[in-house]
């Protein structure tokens, strides 16, 4: 998978002890200093516009540096920059100066100032005395301008909690009802056992691990936090850790779900803010394992241009994946991740024993119910596969992508789409789409009703106000799932059904190979990479004679659809579905081994064909 122009800084890093993950983040940080500003406030990595201005984009690329740079110094490290960002905090603060910041509303700079923030509070005698008075002046009244605007209703109020810890770290603490406006805010974020919901109300992602809970083992790890505040936010990351670490295969691999992908290992930024925070919510040799077998992961792949910045994108470089929100600099904020050195070698966590990937599977249960954020994960040696309700992002990029697929897979990632130009340009791998002759392809968005029991997840979702779909996904052992669907439509319609998005070797002499089977009703694909079926239970025994039988086929998708590989092949099953109800139902598998076959015997669904059964007589 490695491209030419790979200078992953990670790449030669054996990332096993935590001299190795000093340099991993001094390594990461050194490539950024031929960007920075002659004032050091603005680092700006690329020409790619986002909805916020030049002065936030600047202001990015400075401050999420500093998620590295700060626990590298807590914990006894050096970094060769400081220099360069203690004028950067002087240049960027000062109204007067060019490089000026700006003043913060309700915008991105919010966001980064919890990162300065951060900074104040845990490293004051490097990023706030060495400061001239006037310097030190003007940044404590350019961040507490954070408590006169009001954040986004979402994780954005824990932004607000870590930079006014920072200001009273520095003695310029200031009673605010703003702050108490966002603790409140926070609470009525909070869902139970261990679960929060990012603003709107079902949206449960990343952000639910690398801000919410992170944010609230910052806060605790401070000597300044509230006791009761710190002791809740730390019980709920105690809970929260048992169902997390069930995303994480034994590759050190997360299961990539919802937006800001880009920001890559951030995903286990949770894991790094226990360490901080000395919260053993897991024993400290799986946490070890889970943390460093991660980036281990990450040091494989083609994230990082040949001067060493990391790209946007996911397992190699891709736009189409971005937000309106992802500048050039929005990856660094992967540097949360190194929360952990601020902890020091002495740390019951550096001297444990890394948890052998093998124990860990071991302990894992096979399937995992998470009822809260509307998944079930089920695993086995080489992937976790979440099987989702779905849920809604009605505001950027690719969202019936990112947050309605009905499967998501560590190791087969997921697809996001291309602008159509044509019928067969639709990547809906992991999707039922459905679409009139003339129109677009329509997938599940925002569910109407779902619902989570033990193994099985049921969803309701209305592509148009006249068509109602009800999907029924069951895990039914690795590594296949079971998925049904009834259909009352009052329109005509073209449907198609896909698996999992299979890598293309990339070379133009390894042949793609595919499948389907003698009856038409199950299609597979096979490269080097694994393979990858779909088989349709019309005709396999299934429990219910008027199932619609689709035909098989394979896709070959857009290039750069993916989020793992810049070529994929998907099987899919299609069929047109006149005005009526109609009954569907497939068995799906994927795999890194090539054992599949169009004749496998599919599993049976059978707590699910007796949920149908009770909707509509058979």
């Amino acid at each position: 998978m490695r491209a030419h122009f790979d200078g992953n800084p990670l790449r030669d890093n054996p990332l096993v002890t935590r001299e190795h993950v000093e340099q991993a983040c001094r390594d990461l940080l050194r490539p950024l200093a031929p960007f920075h500003s002659p004032g050091g406030a603005r680092v700006k990595l690329g020409g790619m516009g986002v909805h916020f201005g030049e002065q936030s984009e600047a202001l990015e690329g400075f401050a999420r540096p500093l998620y590295g740079i700060v626990p590298l110094l807590c914990g006894g490290g050096s970094f060769d920059g400081l220099e360069r960002y203690q004028r950067g905090l002087e240049a960027g603060s000062d109204p007067e100066h060019e490089e000026f910041w700006g003043f913060a509303r309700t915008d991105q700079r919010m966001v980064e100032m919890a990162a300065i923030g951060f900074a104040l509070a845990f490293a004051p005698e490097h990023f706030f005395e060495p400061l001239s008075a006037r310097a030190r002046k003007n940044l404590v009244e350019w961040l507490e301008r954070l408590n006169h605007h009001t954040p986004p209703d979402n994780n954005w109020h824990f932004f607000r909690v870590i930079a006014n810890l920072g200001l009273e770290r520095v003695g310029e603490a200031r009673p605010s009802a703003a702050l108490a406006e966002s603790f409140e805010r926070i609470e009525r974020h909070y869902d139970g056992a261990g679960c929060y919901h990012d603003g709107r109300p079902g949206r449960v992602d990343y952000y639910v691990a690398w801000a919410y809970h992170t944010y609230g083992l910052i806060y605790a790890s401070s000597p300044l936090a509230d006791p009761t505040r710190a002791r809740r936010y730390r019980e709920r990351a105690r809970r929260f850790a048992t169902d997390f670490a069930g995303f994480f295969d034994a590759r050190g691999a997360a299961v990539p779900f919802g937006r800001s992908q880009l920001y890559r290992f951030a995903q286990a930024a949770f894991f790094g803010a226990l360490v901080l925070a000395n919260e053993e919510a897991l024993p400290w040799s799986r946490i070890r394992g889970l943390y460093l077998r991660h980036l281990r992961y990450w040091a494989r792949l083609p994230i990082a241009g040949s001067d060493g910045v990391l790209r946007l994108g996911y397992a190699y470089e891709n736009p189409f994946v971005c937000e309106p929100y992802s500048s050039a600099g929005s990856p660094y904020w992967c540097m949360k991740y190194f929360l952990a050195l601020a902890a020091p070698q002495s740390h019951p966590f550096w001297r444990a024993e890394e948890e052998p990937a093998d124990e860990f599977e071991a302990a894992e249960p096979r399937v995992r119910s998470v009822a809260r954020a509307g998944m079930v994960l089920q695993r086995d040696a080489s992937q976790v596969v979440m099987l989702s309700a779905g849920q809604s992002e009605p505001y950027w990029s690719n969202g019936p992508a990112k947050y309605g697929k009905f499967a998501y897979s560590s190791l087969f990632g997921f697809s996001v789409e291309h602008a159509e130009t044509a019928p067969h340009h639709g990547v809906y791998d992991s999707m039922l789409a459905l679409r009139e002759v003339d129109g677009p392809w329509r997938a599940r968005g925002e569910p109407l009703e779902r619902s989570v029991d033990g193994d099985m997840i049921w969803s309701v979702w209305l592509p148009w106000p006249d068509v109602r779909v009800e999907t029924v996904l069951v895990a039914s052992g690795m590594p296949w799932h079971v998925r049904l669907h009834r259909v009352v439509t009052a329109r005509a319609l073209a449907s198609s059904e896909q698996g999992f998005a299979l890598g293309r070797d990339a070379s133009e002499a390894a042949e793609l190979m595919t499948e389907i089977s003698p009856h038409g009703d199950a299609a597979r694909t096979q490269s080097g990479h694994g393979a990858s079926l779909i088989l349709d239970l019309a005709r396999r025994g299934a429990p219910r004679a008027s199932l619609r039988a689709r035909s098989a086929s394979v896709q070959l998708a857009s290039p750069n659809t993916s989020l793992i590989w810049q070529r994929t092949a998907i099987p899919r099953l299609s069929t047109l579905l006149e005005p009526g109800v109609h009954w569907l139902a497939c068995a799906v598998a994927a795999s890194d081994r090539v054992d599949l076959a169009v004749g496998d015997a599919p599993p049976m669904a059978e707590g699910a064909w007796r949920f149908f059964s009770a909707l509509e007589p058979a």
